[in-house]
C-alpha cells in the first residue's frame, strides 16, 4: 500500500493533551507493530479484536474542482485533536479502534495549488487530478474491507464516495446502496472527476445500486443532475419536504429512505445478507459548521447525530464516510474552525461506533 501514511502512537502523540488522574481515549486505542505493512497491521488488529478503523483524506482537490473553496484537506487533523482527547470510559472501548493513518495527497495537493479553475485546461488537470486521489484511496480502503474491518472515512471532498464505493462493491461483488445527508445530489454530469459527481460516477461504472438523499435542498441542485437522478431512479426526501411544507419528520425521512431501500425485496430476506450499505454524510448539510459551501438553512448536529446512529445500526451498513468539512471556511477564523468541526466530526464517528457497538451486544 504505497499510497497510505501509517500512523504509530508517537505520530499523534502531538495532538494529546493529558491530564493527571484521567485517561484520554487516545492513549487506549489499538496499535500494530511498527515494522510491519498495511495488510499485515490489518490482520494484526482484526486478531486483537479491533472492528473500527479510521482513515483520513487530506485533500480539497475535489471541491475546488468543483469551482468550490478550498479548505477540506484540514478537516481529518480538525477530528484527530478533539478525537484523540476525549475521555476513556466505560462508553467507548478504545482497544476496538485504529487511527490507520491517512491517504498520501501531499505530492497531488502541491500540484493542484497553481491551477486556475478559469482555465478550461487548467480546470481538466485539477479533476485529472481529483481522478488520482480516486486511484490511490480505493485499494487501501478495499483492503480494510477485505480483512472485515469498518472503515470510517474522514477528510477531503465527496468526491472520494466514489472510491469508496468501488471498493466496497469490487470486495462484495455486486454493485452496492449508499445513503447519503446532502442539500446536494453529487449526481452531477459525468465532466471530469470533482466533488459533485461521485455518485453519478458510481452508478455509470456499476459500482452504485441504490441510492437515497436525505434532505436534498430543492433549489442548489441543477435541472441536469435532478434529471439524471430521476432517470437513474435515485430516491430522495427533500429538505423543504422536512422542515418547510412539513410532509414528514427527519425521523420519517430516514424511514423514507429506508423503505427505499427494502422496495421489491424478498420478504424473507435476512438483515444480515441484504445488499451492503455506505453511510454517506456531507457536513455542508448541518447549519453553520465550516465546510466547502457554508450554510445557515442546514440539519442541526443532533439530527446528522441520529443520521449516522440510524443507519449505523443496520447490519448490513458497512462503512461511514464524512465529507467536506472545512475548518479555514468558519466565518471567525481557521482555529475556531478546527475547534468546531473537530468536535462535529467527533460526535458523528461516536455516533457510528455507539451503534455498531450496540448492535453486536
Amino acid at each position: 500500500m504505497n499510497h497510505i501514511k501509517s500512523y504509530q502512537a508517537a505520530s499523534l502523540a502531538a495532538f494529546q493533551q493529558l491530564r493527571s488522574g484521567e485517561t484520554r481515549l487516545g492513549e487506549t486505542l489499538f496499535w500494530p507493530a511498527a515494522d510491519g505493512d498495511f495488510n499485515t497491521a490489518l490482520k494484526q488488529a482484526k486478531t486483537a479484536g479491533v472492528r473500527f478503523v479510521i482513515l483520513g483524506i487530506p485533500e480539497d482537490i475535489g471541491p475546488r474542482g468543483n469551482l468550490g473553496n478550498g479548505g477540506a484537506d484540514l478537516g481529518f487533523t480538525a477530528f484527530l485533536k478533539r478525537f484523540l482527547n476525549l475521555q476513556a470510559n466505560p462508553f467507548v472501548d478504545g482497544s476496538g479502534i485504529w487511527i490507520a493513518g491517512e491517504i498520501h495527497c501531499d505530492d497531488l495537493q502541491q500540484q493542484s495549488q497553481s491551477l486556475d479553475v478559469k482555465d478550461p485546461v487548467q480546470l481538466a488537470a485539477l479533476r485529472a487530478l481529483c481522478a488520482q486521489v480516486d486511484e490511490r484511496v480505493t485499494p487501501v480502503v478495499q483492503a480494510i474491507f477485505a480483512a472485515g474491518l469498518l472503515p470510517i472515512v474522514i477528510g477531503g471532498g465527496h468526491n472520494n464516495a466514489l472510491p469508496i464505493l468501488q471498493a466496497l462493491a469490487q470486495q462484495t461483488g455486486a454493485a452496492v446502496n449508499a445513503v447519503n445527508l446532502d442539500p446536494h445530489c453529487d449526481f452531477r454530469l459525468l465532466e471530469g472527476r470533482h466533488s459533485g459527481n461521485g455518485f453519478s460516477y458510481a452508478k455509470a461504472q456499476q459500482w452504485l445500486d441504490r441510492y437515497f438523499v436525505v434532505g436534498l435542498h430543492e433549489l442548489k441542485n441543477s435541472a441536469a443532475a435532478l434529471r439524471q437522478m430521476q432517470q437513474a431512479g435515485v430516491g430522495f426526501c427533500s429538505y423543504q419536504d422536512i422542515y418547510l411544507r412539513q410532509n414528514c419528520s427527519f425521523e420519517q425521512s430516514l424511514q423514507l429512505a429506508l423503505d427505499y431501500f427494502n422496495a421489491d425485496q424478498p420478504n424473507d430476506l435476512q438483515h444480515s445478507i441484504a445488499t451492503p450499505l455506505g453511510i454517506e454524510l456531507d457536513t455542508d448539510s448541518i447549519s453553520m459548521m465550516p465546510v466547502s459551501a457554508f450554510t445557515n438553512c442546514g440539519v442541526t448536529v443532533s439530527s446528522a447525530e441520529r443520521y449516522v446512529y440510524y443507519f449505523a445500526s443496520l447490519p448490513q451498513s458497512r462503512y461511514l464516510h464524512l465529507a467536506e468539512a472545512a475548518p479555514s471556511q468558519h466565518p471567525a477564523g481557521l482555529a475556531a474552525g478546527m475547534s468546531e468541526a473537530g468536535q462535529v466530526l467527533t460526535a458523528l464517528v461516536l455516533a457510528f461506533i455507539q451503534a455498531k457497538t450496540a448492535i453486536s451486544n
